[in-house]
């Protein structure tokens, strides 16, 4: 073995290793281009080996460097590395020729959604390897999925190796093992105290030729134990795409959990001794002394270096941030100081000067912080350094929006709301179609001309799911485009977004929005974040499909949007009120590069609908709201199930009553135009119905116009909701009428509000 290939991970000696480094050191020995990683974030050996991270951007990041973190811009903590996987046009990038890791999440077991689906994309390029080119090498690719021990108690780790097991993909985990999570031994986190054989019954069997995992144990102290095991299982898995768990047992730590974690507190002194025996770095440098790799001499020398290298990386990412902050710091100064000449006599401005001038190392923020309290107290003053404190403020703020605000969603020229928009059209000849039947044509459209569409989800695949949008599509594209999956949420969204990480483009299925609850965490965590923490450096642009409003059951007819509004941003919310709009959404979303999610509506997929003769290519623009029918006396607001409450209602009052009817169509984007506030300029009155409950969408769609838009100025009476019950929708048509909004509630709330007028 090449002493080189031993050392890659130098850093380990002494420095910043602890048990599980040796063995991310061994793992980078069977890693190949194209492999891509899920793990545990404190993985950084493993980066360092791989040579994806060097000292100075470990510590830059540690330090909040946004202009030196290249992996997340500053907005991550330390130990959260990403490789770049879309360019600046939103493209993918050759990813099958470079290393690839993602950027992590902190949340325990977070990354396992996320894993699998990057796994599962292996198996669909092997498939069909007409769609690899550069995003694949025919599916050989190995997902690296690391997680720490306590971890594993997690209900999501549990779901993915199951699902990993039935679906036969190329998932290495990683289970790093030192007896604990955190400070709670793992007597109290996992029976038998062993993951290993805890999932001894996923385990595959090959006399009887089940399917299921494989599993491997190996200490962590052992590296080339460690080195073999690795070498050999992943090459195996990607002969066969057997997942496999690796239980990495007997890791030793040589700090806490965290800075305020002292693992002193709770081990025992038996514990403790045996790690000071078993540590890492002195294992490891004993065999190479004993392989004659290395003699002591060289090991006290390489701790010595290490030790330096890192001093000195650290010194360097401090300086590059403190030494930009001091220039910043001299050049606010200089500005509060000459003020202070100009305006003797204001001592709070004064001491705002002298704090400055205090501080030596300041962050940047408290520049900013300074400026802005300096300058309330200049309110009305006209002199150059005034308009020159002003300017740094608004450097400052600008600069500060871009850095840690921008690429929430997609700023590339892929992004949907770049998407042109086109109409659709009819003919003599476009017939009347069941709802399900137009998102039928629709589909089939994308499954015929973009063989990297995927639909899967719970009843989806053979009987083209229980509403029947997807009816045939199995049938007619095959099992390896449309497809089952078992009852489980969590995985099912993170296929969903480690398919589309890695260029795919799923639509993954949520059965009934009630249960978006099960897959929020992966979509709210992983998939809306992952353009923004990453800093513009990966995507997945997921179309999660989901359906809810108007049906019978307490879980089968939801609305929660308030929820989905305050957990989905980074992705785009489209609530169409009928199937030809769903279409069309799908039609731009694809077209798009940001993720989304589409909720249909539950009781629409019988009304009647004419289907464009363009089903597969016509566009609804997102952020446009839609007038469907213009009024003079009253703006009413709403999308999804409530716009034909609505048309009825206005139906009905229309000899007495001018209605505006808006159909708001995206609730992320929300009325780009300001088509609810023109309305309201017109007609002095506006009401919000919205099948959420109180306080949720409807509050959110008030502040949109009111607040944002300004709206309030041209009121003319109070500005009114229109909302479901406080309690779950009950059952039946007659629990139905009594839980949510129904025409009459609508008519008698616009009398209201006439009446008032």
């Amino acid at each position: 073995m090449a002493r080189r290939e031993v050392l890659m991970g130098k850093a380990n000696f002494g420095i910043i290793g602890d048990g599980k480094e040796v063995a991310q050191v061994a793992m980078a020995k069977a890693w190949k281009k194209g492999d891509f990683r899920a793990g545990y974030y404190r993985d950084q050996t493993l980066l360092f080996a791989l040579g994806e991270m060097t000292l100075f951007t470990f510590f830059g990041q540690l330090y909040g460097d946004p202009y030196n973190d290249p992996f997340s811009g500053g907005r991550q903590m330390n130990s959260h590395p990403a490789t770049k996987f879309v360019d600046e046009s939103g493209h993918f990038v050759d990813l099958k020729n470079r290393y690839n890791i993602t950027s992590d999440i902190a949340p325990t077991a977070g990354q396992v959604a996320r894993g699998i689906g990057l796994a599962f994309a292996s198996k669909k390029f092997r498939e069909n390897p007409a769609i690899c080119g550069d995003l694949s090498d025919n599916g050989k690719e190995v997902v690296f999925m690391t997680i720490g021990d306590a971890s594993t108690s997690e209900g999501p780790f549990w779901e993915t190796m199951n699902a990993a097991g039935v679906l036969q993909i190329p998932l290495a985990v990683s289970v790093w093992d030192d007896g604990y999570g955190i400070s709670v031994p793992k007597k109290y986190q996992t029976v038998k105290e062993s993951i290993s054989q805890a999932m001894a019954g996923l385990e595959i069997d090959p006399k009887k030729k089940t399917n299921g995992i494989k599993i491997y144990n190996c200490k962590a102290w052992d590296y080339p134990a460690l080195c073999n095991m690795y070498t050999e299982a992943i090459a195996e898995m990607r002969r066969t795409h057997v997942p496999a768990l690796m239980h990495i047992e007997e890791v030793t730590q040589q700090l806490g959990h965290s800075t305020s974690g002292d693992h002193r507190r709770y081990k025992s002194p038996e514990r403790l001794a045996f790690e000071e025996e078993f540590d890492c770095n002195r294992r490891m440098a004993d065999w190479m002394i004993k392989s004659g790799i290395a003699s002591q001499e060289e090991i006290d020398r390489i701790k010595a270096d290490a030790k330096k290298e890192v001093i000195d990386a650290a010194h360097k990412a401090y300086h590059a941030y403190h030494d930009r902050v001091g220039a910043l710091r001299k050049q606010l100064l200089s500005l509060l100081q000459n003020l202070c000449k100009v305006y003797p006599g204001m001592a709070d401005f004064s001491a705002l000067a002298d704090e400055l001038e205090q501080k030596r190392e300041p962050l940047r923020f408290e520049l900013l912080q300074i400026a802005r309290r300096a300058f309330t107290f200049l309110s009305g003053k006209d002199h150059a350094d005034v308009a020159a404190l002003q300017a740094f403020i608004n450097s400052e703020t600008t600069e500060g929006d871009r850095v840690y605000s921008s690429h929430l969603l997609s700023e590339t020229p892929r992004s949907p709301m770049h998407v042109p928009v086109v109409k659709p059209l009819y003919s003599d000849n476009s017939p009347m179609k069941d709802g399900y039947e137009v998102l039928n044509a629709c589909f089939d459209y994308h499954f015929t001309h973009h063989p990297n569409v995927f639909a899967f989800g719970e009843d989806v695949g053979n009987i083209g799911d229980v509403n029947q949008g997807l009816r045939g599509m199995q049938q007619k594209h095959g099992e390896e485009r449309v497809f089952d999956t078992g009852i489980r949420e969590w995985t099912i969204m993170g296929q969903a977004i480690g398919m589309a990480m890695r260029g795919l483009r799923p639509i993954a299925e949520i059965q009934y929005l009630d249960y978006l609850l099960y897959g929020l965490a992966p979509v709210s965590d992983d998939l809306c974040t992952l353009r923004w923490r990453s800093n513009g450096l990966q995507a997945a642009p997921a179309i999660i499909r989901s359906r809810g409003h108007r049906l019978v059951g307490v879980w089968h007819s939801g609305s929660p949007m308030g929820m989905m509004l305050g957990s989905l941003r980074g992705m785009h919310v489209c609530v169409p009120r009928n199937m030809v709009q769903a279409s069309g959404m799908y039609n731009t979303l694809l077209q798009g590069d940001d993720p989304a999610i589409v909720v249909e509506v539950l009781n629409g997929y019988r009304f009647k609908e004419r289907l464009p003769d363009n089903i597969g290519t016509f566009t609804v623009p997102l952020g446009v709201p839609e007038v469907l029918r213009s009024g003079s006396d009253l703006t009413l607001v709403t999308y999804g199930a409530c716009v034909r409450i609505a048309e009825e209602a206005a139906a009905l009052l229309e000899k007495q009553v001018s209605i505006e009817i808006i159909d708001i169509q995206t609730l992320l984007p929300f009325d780009v135009p300001q088509t609810c506030v023109n309305s309201l300029k017109k007609t002095n009155r506006i009401l919000v119905l919205d099948e959420d409950f109180d306080g949720g969408a409807s509050a959110y769609l008030l502040q949109q116009i009111l607040e944002k838009q300004g709206g309030y100025r041209y009121l003319d009476a109070s500005p009114a909701t229109l909302t479901a019950k406080p309690h779950r929708p009950a059952y039946g048509q007659d629990g139905d009428y009594h839980s949510k909004p129904q025409v009459e509630d609508v008519v008698q709330k616009v009398l209201e509000i006439m009446q008032e007028g």
